[in-house]
């Protein structure tokens, strides 16, 4: 039996993956947390085979939380479960060094699928990511995406969702300077001045 840890700050998503991966059998849940830090924590203390990870959880970020843990447990297996755009967070997530991406809006089979995929040796992601169609151009999200870095990317989330400097910088435990020097690049970057665009820009790239 593979030993999971659930990692969503929403309490019905984790009873819900919990539910679906206790009754095939094939998996024990040996914890469930909803921020970043404690997944730290509980991989030192437990030895976890697979992480099921949202993407939008407070303290570290889901992707930089990816890449820490495949940087310090290589063998640990991380599978995304995100309500985030597929074809922007999927891939962000490939490179990241997650092993799969399921979308929350796909059946809760679905995650059994991935991780029984997973577990067996394969990656499981969108066809088109795999596929590499984002990076051919036929994506129809806009290209300034790509010059965003994934802390760039998750201040830029939370300001769309009009969280304030205080309160981005409490979810990500980082400090309000931190948020302010962000969120100058992130304007530069994408070429926009005001957090009204932005939050424009976020809603028809499907960022929130």
């Amino acid at each position: 039996m593979k030993s999971v840890i659930i990692v969503d700050d929403h309490p019905a998503i984790c009873l819900a993956v919990r539910s679906v991966l206790e009754k095939s059998g094939r998996y024990s849940i040996i914890g469930e947390t909803d921020n970043g830090q404690s997944v730290i924590e509980l991989v030192r203390e437990h030895k976890a085979d697979l992480i099921i990870i949202d993407l939008n959880i407070p303290r570290i970020s889901g992707l930089e939380l990816i890449k820490r843990i495949k940087g310090q447990h290589p063998a640990i297996k991380l599978l995304v479960l995100s309500a985030q755009d597929e074809m922007v967070y999927a891939s962000r997530s490939m490179q990241a060094g997650a092993d799969g991406f399921v979308s929350k809006s796909k059946d809760l089979n679905a995650i059994l699928s991935a991780s029984d995929a997973i577990m067996a040796g394969y990656s499981f992601f969108p066809r088109d990511v795999v596929s590499g169609a984002k990076l051919n151009g036929e994506s129809q999200l806009d290209s300034r995406i790509d010059k965003l870095s994934d802390r760039e990317l998750a201040v830029l989330q939370h300001l769309a969702q009009g969280l304030s400097n205080k309160d981005i910088a409490d979810r990500l435990f980082i400090s309000n300077k931190t948020v302010s020097t962000y969120k100058v690049n992130i304007f530069e970057k994408l070429g926009i001045s005001n957090v009204v665009d932005l939050t424009d820009f976020a809603r028809t790239n499907k960022l929130v």
